[in-house]
């Protein structure tokens, strides 16, 4: 017989600070994904967990409920010939590292089913960068995203409906009801979403600095320490490292410019930003070490370095984007496909000095205003607007230098960013101490 139970007498259980049984927390996420649960109660809900909060024990469980309240992919009748693993970003500005991530590991051995998300606020979305590929299909169906994972050894497409379908009701339910910066229901919704594809082990990029998500270090570990229990807990090996996000990562912001900067560091390795190239190999060096493609990280740093090197992660690239439906000479012409903006100028530094300080969230929100993100959901995207040959911390710039190259539409656009753009770089007379790209990592 199946217990029922009052959702408002849970409610009213985590409300007075008590611990919710595993029948309960299934039974409200039942009635999450049925539609049972009103808007009111689900909103009602969400808020005594924001308030009170939940033991690893309830996390743990409120993850594995979310994660089958629709489909979870397996890989095991493809007869795979190595592991099924991922990375998830909690996301920044200038982040396009999954681009290069996930060919970079699938070309050392590994599968990386990549199921992504797009941008909202100030920071970028991995799908959204993809849109920006004419043709490229970010929803296929479950067969062609399986044989192109197994062909190839890597697909970057996005959430459909029959995954986690609660997170996608709770997660839009937190988004009206100031509920999103809990570090339950944060840990909830995404590892849901990657443990329903089906992972063998889970690498977590959890940024901090200005321009993150969770802006104090404090908030970071936290998360990550939640994060790599609740994951391992419902069975998926996961470590999460600690990043900076106190500086646009790599030189390029915005949609097409990104994968323009993703199409040049496959090529051109030994051109790339330093501090992008450095937390791309050391992401693939703990994926392929939490999934036992290697032994140690130096030796997976060494796998990752070679398969970017030698070309074979741009090969894993190119047969990717063909695969779902883009160019088959994208990264010959990546210009003849990529969206550009008809004025493409200079954005000059009013001083001289050092790169001192960014404010990363207001650059985010200054190419929002362009168009290059949203602020609501259903926001349109300008794929072609962005910045692309930003400086870095550290740089000596002169009066007159360009701090970046502005890709816009209008005179308006372009008026926008020169007001905005040398307000939110600091230059100072000092060289800046270096901050490290990995601050911490954690895995239970």
């Amino acid at each position: 017989m199946t217990l029922t139970y009052l959702p408002q007498e849970l409610i009213r259980k985590k409300r007075d600070g008590l611990v919710l049984t595993d029948a309960e927390i299934t039974f409200m996420v039942q009635g999450i994904t049925s539609g049972q649960l009103s808007d009111a109660q689900l909103g009602a809900f969400a808020m005594v967990v924001f308030q009170r909060g939940m033991t690893m024990a309830e996390r743990i469980t409120l993850t594995k409920q979310m994660m089958h309240s629709g489909k979870v992919l397996s890989w095991q009748k493809l007869d795979l010939d190595g592991p099924v693993v991922d990375k998830h970003s909690t996301g920044g500005v200038g982040d396009k590292v999954s681009l290069m991530l996930g060919p970079i590991v699938a070309a050392c051995g590994a599968y990386v089913p990549m199921i992504s998300g797009r941008g909202l606020g100030h920071t970028g979305g991995t799908l959204d960068k993809f849109d920006s590929i004419p043709g490229y299909n970010a929803y296929p169906d479950e067969d062609l995203f399986k044989s192109l994972v197994k062909r190839v050894g890597c697909a970057i497409i996005g959430q459909t409906a029959e995954l986690a379908p609660a997170d996608q009701r709770l997660y839009a339910t937190r988004d009206v009801t100031a509920t999103v910066e809990s570090i339950d229901l944060i840990t909830a919704s995404i590892l849901s979403k990657k443990l329903a594809a089906g992972l063998d082990a889970l690498v977590m990029d959890v940024k901090t600095g200005n321009g993150a998500f969770a802006a104090e270090m404090s908030m970071a570990q936290e998360l990550s320490q939640s994060i790599s229990q609740v994951a391992t807990g419902a069975g998926v090996p996961t470590r999460c490292l600690i990043t900076d996000m106190d500086q646009v990562l790599g030189r390029n912001v915005g949609n097409a410019v990104e994968m323009a900067e993703c199409i040049d560091f496959l090529l051109n390795p030994t051109q790339a930003d330093p501090r992008l190239l450095d937390i791309t190999i050391e992401l693939a060096a703990h994926m392929l070490d939490i999934s036992g493609v290697t032994g140690s990280l130096d030796v997976a740093r060494d796998k990752a370095s070679a398969a970017l090197n030698k070309g074979h992660a741009a090969q894993v690239f190119a047969d990717m984007v063909v695969g779902l439906g883009g160019p088959a000479d994208l990264l010959e012409k990546p210009a003849h496909y990529l969206p550009q903006a008809p004025m493409v100028k200079p954005i000059v530094a009013t001083q001289a000095g050092y790169v001192s300080a960014m404010d990363v969230r207001g650059i985010g929100l200054s190419l929002v205003s362009l168009k290059a993100g949203r602020s609501k959901a259903d926001d349109a995207i300008d794929y072609a607007v962005g910045l692309s040959d930003m400086v870095q911390m550290g740089d000596y710039i002169e009066q007159g230098q360009a701090l970046a190259v502005a890709h816009v539409r209008t005179d308006e656009q372009l008026d926008l960013v020169n007001q905005q753009l040398p307000s939110l770089i600091q230059l100072a007379p000092e060289v800046p101490a270096a901050q490290a790209l990995v601050k911490e990592f954690y895995q239970a």
